[in-house]
């Protein structure tokens, strides 16, 4: 499918990105300001965050923020203190993309390690459940509030070795379907996308050996992201969308 959104669609809307130093994160970042959103780079090293920062400003694009947070070790009151520093900046936030992710380790289940376990969950599935929990209030008076989460395609079939970051894909699609349910009468939409195998650090770490140059890059798979960001997308809510839906079964992402 074709996505398609207005070059100004997010004219005027405030966007946190999560992970927004490099990947699919970064290329997100850049295109919603590129489509007239102030966006807030959220993530845990700072020079990579001033990067994206630096290139949104010298394209012209709306003036960015930045909020450098770890979400390893981010607590309940980070993410309000978070979301008080947002409001009085901004005095709104329209939309949040969940994409920071760990993947962890790549082990035979027996052998996945606790503290691998642990950290995968935090980074993955608690850390998004209390942010989420922090934006909700400033996020439902938005006329046309977005929220939307990473998932993967072993977050809807399990697969060998994958544990940890399978197990929390599927936590993380539960808590969109539960979080879309519950705001099903508002003006909030919340769904996932499933980037499917892209260009970037964490696919090579889970593939050491695949050639790069064969995976689509953030940019190729970004239009689903502005589309599900954007009004357009006002009668979608609850949905896991593939990104690239054509993939040979057996790829992993």
């Amino acid at each position: 499918m074709e996505y398609q959104i207005a070059d100004n669609s997010l004219k005027d809307r405030v966007i946190l990105v999560t992970g927004a130093g490099d990947g699919i994160g970064r290329q997100a970042a850049i295109s919603y300001a590129a489509h007239g959103a102030t966006v807030i780079l959220l993530g845990r090293t700072v020079a990579k965050l001033e990067a994206v920062y630096d290139e949104i400003e010298s394209l012209g694009y709306p003036q960015p923020a930045i909020i450098p947070l770890d979400m390893m070790g981010a607590t309940k009151q980070h993410y309000i203190d978070m979301v008080e520093t947002i409001e009085g900046q901004f005095g709104r936030l329209d939309g949040v993309l969940h994409n920071a992710g760990l993947l962890g380790v790549l082990s035979p289940f027996d052998q996945l390690g606790e503290d691998t376990y642990d950290e995968v969950m935090q980074v993955n599935v608690k850390a998004q459940f209390l942010l989420t929990q922090a934006v909700l209030p400033l996020v439902k008076k938005s006329q046309d509030g977005r929220i939307v989460f990473t998932s993967s395609t072993v977050g809807h079939q399990g697969r060998a070795f994958w544990g940890a970051y399978a197990i929390s894909k599927f936590a993380t699609e539960g808590m969109m379907q539960v979080l879309a349910d519950e705001l099903a009468n508002t003006n909030v939409r919340v769904n996932a996308i499933n980037p499917g195998g892209t260009r970037t650090g964490m696919r090579a770490k889970a593939f050491p050996a695949e050639d790069p140059n064969l995976l689509k890059t953030p940019a190729d798979i970004i239009p689903l992201y502005l589309y599900l960001m954007g009004p357009e997308s006002k009668d979608v809510n609850g949905q896991c969308i593939d990104a690239q839906p054509k993939r040979k079964p057996g790829a992993a992402s």
